[in-house]
């Protein structure tokens, strides 16, 4: 006699908590960050953001650090440098 063998699609949670830094009230004099995800265009978008945050709302620099791909988490690394040096990051998606 054979045997089946039913899976459940229902994952187990888990309940995880994080405190997040409150955003600055202004971005100016600030460093603002962009986690590049390779897609086609998303270099073209940032550099227009970070112009009109530059301009417009006095951000001091502006970051941009690439992921490997699109379809992966951006590295350790290049999160740990952003971190320290930005005040605020912004991850897209462009195409």
């Amino acid at each position: 006699m054979s045997q089946i063998r039913v899976l459940s699609p229902i994952g187990v949670t888990a309940a995880h908590t994080a405190s997040l830094p409150r955003l600055p009230g202004s971005l100016a004099g600030r460093t603002v960050g962009f986690i590049d995800n390779r897609k086609a265009n998303f270099d073209r978008l940032a550099d227009e953001i970070g112009a009109i945050l530059s301009a417009e709302h006095g951000v001091k620099a502006v970051i941009r650090r690439r992921k490997a791909n699109a379809a992966t988490p951006a590295a350790p690394e290049i999160l740990a440098g952003l971190a320290k040096d930005c005040d605020v990051v912004f991850a897209g998606s462009a195409d």
